[in-house]
């Protein structure tokens, strides 16, 4: 494949420096992506620059990921109204140890001469001195040249520390050494990097009269206007212990039509005729939301697993469907409370319901479901309650054999109204 031709169709490309599709197709060639240290996992926003490096090393090429031991203790301003806080040796090495682990999920590692690599620009700064550095690297890049950039215009009124000033010229010495120790030729990275992947080129060919390139993509925005990779809880993460592989999936499934047409581009390998013909079929029938269902089929086995994603599916299919308390049974509890995080939880002692109890009196004096017996009484009576996703009447006996992973009890009031009795 062309790389370039490849991310062109998928919409990824914002900029492109003269002679970097020349470069490429000279043959295999290294480039590599940065990758910011702050958190133990990356989230959705990361998977634009994993899906670059993914195609680049599908091309035929080498990719290099870069995770920012160094950088991190620094802080990027790019993006950023205000400083940020800076990170302990301690808790950077734990986050990037944890980052290496996800990448490797997308990255092949053993696959001969464009086997992925993984690097850590703490190592190459670790024993560099600040003496080094004002003379082996600013003394080649102007302060004028650094004040132009858009990452330090944008800053000049609210101000910014000579730390966050002198990042781009640490993230211009990362692509020198990478260029100079392991034949590194381009950087990639998303569109509010340009300033500081060009600082890059610049030093390599001050410093070695060497060419350098750089590509962009583009910054993902939604069509609502709220950004991309957030939720009300916060960011959409990688690891399964900061977002459930059911949460995951229910993102992309939620994703309306008009990013969904661009998602399915960026965030699965599906080639441009499957793409087309998937694009075709949604358009045909939105209502089925084809591409919804696709992307997140793709991105929830890529990001997690196969089976995680049948239980996703499983555990949606069971919310929104008729599930029944054998299908509930079946999910794992990990997956139970995800699937019903933030829903109201009573807790009531086992002995309640050890006997058996009127699901009246369990709904509106042992619980709060309903604020009396009376209101219960109908509400059941018009088949508007469900224990474990099957409708009940007046005379039902709550008792332990309705209980799913031996503690929890699912009831549902309406459509759309779910609750958790909790047996202690």
């Amino acid at each position: 494949m062309n790389f370039i031709e490849e991310l062109k169709w998928r919409g990824m490309i914002h900029d492109i420096m003269p002679g970097t599709e020349e470069e490429l197709a000279k043959g295999m060639t290294s480039a590599y992506i940065g990758f910011d240290p702050t958190s133990d996992s990356l989230h959705i926003g990361s998977l634009v620059q994993i899906m670059t490096l993914v195609h680049f090393q599908r091309c035929g090429h080498k990719p290099v990921a870069l995770v920012g031991g160094a950088t991190g203790m620094v802080g990027d301003p790019s993006g950023k109204s205000q400083e940020r806080n800076l990170l302990s040796i301690e808790l950077l090495n734990h986050n990037l140890s944890c980052m290496q682990r996800q990448l490797e999920r997308f990255l092949d590692f053993n696959c001969g001469a464009n086997s992925a690599e993984i690097v850590n620009n703490f190592d190459w700064f670790k024993n560099f001195t600040f003496l080094d550095f004002i003379r082996d690297v600013g003394k080649h890049i102007t302060v004028n040249y650094m004040m132009a950039k858009d990452s330090v215009q944008k800053r000049l009124e609210s101000g910014m520390s000579f730390t966050e000033f002198s990042y781009q010229l640490v993230q211009g010495f990362d692509f020198y050494w990478l260029y100079k120790n392991k034949g590194c030729k381009i950087q990639m990275g998303g569109s509010d990097q340009w300033g500081n992947i060009v600082t890059g080129t610049e030093l390599i060919r001050r410093k070695e009269a060497g060419e350098a390139y750089a590509i962009t993509t583009p910054l993902i925005k939604k069509a609502d206007g709220t950004k991309f990779g957030k939720t009300e809880e916060g960011n959409v993460w990688l690891d399964s212990q900061k977002t459930s592989a059911y949460k995951f999936f229910q993102y992309w499934i939620n994703t309306a039509d008009e990013d969904a047409l661009n998602y399915i581009k960026i965030f699965t390998l599906l080639n441009k005729d499957e793409v087309d013909k998937l694009i075709e079929e949604h358009q045909a029938a939105p209502h089925l939301r084809i591409l919804q269902n696709r992307i997140a089929k793709e991105v929830t086995t890529m990001v997690h697993s196969t089976e995680d994603y049948e239980a996703a599916l499983e555990a949606s299919q069971i919310l929104f469907g008729k599930g029944t308390f054998e299908s509930l049974s079946k999910m794992t509890e990990e997956m139970f409370l995800s699937v019903f995080e933030g829903v109201p939880v009573f807790n009531i002692d086992k002995e309640i319901i050890k006997s058996g109890i009127n699901i009246i009196d369990l709904l509106s004096v042992n619980t709060n479901v309903f604020p009396s017996k009376g209101e219960a009484r109908k509400t059941i009576a018009g088949g508007g309650v469900s224990v474990n996703k099957n409708k009940v009447e007046i005379e039902y006996n709550v008792s332990l054999s309705d209980l799913i992973s031996e503690k929890y009890i699912l009831i549902q009031k309406g459509k759309k109204n779910y609750y958790l009795v909790k047996i202690d």
